[in-house]
């Protein structure tokens, strides 16, 4: 009864979870590893779209199965009010915002609640007719978790993966908080981002039972970066499999692979 009662609650999260259809809609070349550790995941994706913006995030939240599935909510609906009824579109202020949100949930309890979560936050702002220079126009912030992307480069220039680090501060309760700094990236056409929780970097395997870590996670994205993006998902996943072998896996996965090509 409790398996079956969980594996509903997986039903309602998958509902709250973006379509993936819609966002390959808005990104052809784009793609999702999405592998929760239990039933429900601490993890999730969020996706918006607004005229000729559209914001994107990898969440993960603490903990993960049950705890972390309803914290998500918490975190998913703190978003969703940030952008939809607020009206924000600095990356920097949705996360101040959304800081705010859960922690006026959470102070309602009589318990000492420190649970929140860390994400990876992109706003791309695509151009409209009336703009002449025809710029995209992109914004990013992070609480913990980094951005990282790959430019598109000229003929024989040496290509590397770019990190933008994040603020060293959840969102939820945590002493001597300071404002999300917004970062302002100078966009090149054809150029893939991606975000993603800890999980894939954390998780033990390989020969000696160590962690994969994100410096061979790096390595890995910049050995398939000419590869397709759904094929970079098969690859990730195939990847991740082979070094977890017969160990369990510890933490909920996500990644998210978006290139962005000018419209």
């Amino acid at each position: 009864e409790i398996r079956d009662s969980i594996h509903y609650a997986k039903h309602i999260q998958e509902a709250i979870l973006p379509s993936k259809d819609l966002i390959f809609e808005v990104y052809g070349q784009s793609f999702i590893f999405y592998k929760p550790k239990d039933i429900v995941s601490g993890d999730f994706y969020w996706f918006a779209q607004r005229g000729d913006e559209v914001i994107v995030a990898v969440v993960d939240c603490t903990g993960h199965g049950v705890p972390g599935a309803m914290v998500s909510v918490v975190c998913s609906n703190a978003l969703n009010r940030a952008v939809k009824e607020f009206g924000l579109r600095d990356t920097g202020k949705i996360l101040d915002k959304v800081t705010e949100l859960v922690l006026e949930t959470f102070e309602k309890s009589d318990k000492d609640v420190k649970d929140g979560m860390d994400i990876s936050l992109l706003a791309i702002q695509f151009p409209s007719s009336r703009e002449e220079d025809g710029r995209i126009n992109l914004q990013w912030s992070g609480a913990n978790n980094p951005l990282w992307y790959i430019s598109a480069s000229g003929a024989g220039q040496e290509v590397t993966l770019t990190e933008i680090k994040p603020n060293k501060q959840p969102i939820g309760k945590y002493d001597n908080r300071k404002p999300f700094t917004t970062h302002s990236i100078d966009h090149q056409p054809g150029s893939i981002f991606y975000l993603f929780s800890d999980g894939y970097a954390d998780q033990f395997g390989g020969p000696k039972g160590k962690k994969f870590k994100y410096k061979q996670l790096e390595e890995k994205l910049l050995a398939i970066k000419d590869r397709p993006l759904r094929e970079q998902q098969i690859i990730l996943d195939k990847t991740f499999d082979e070094w977890k072998g017969e160990l369990e896996q510890i933490d909920d996965v996500c990644v998210m692979g978006i290139r962005i090509d000018c419209q």
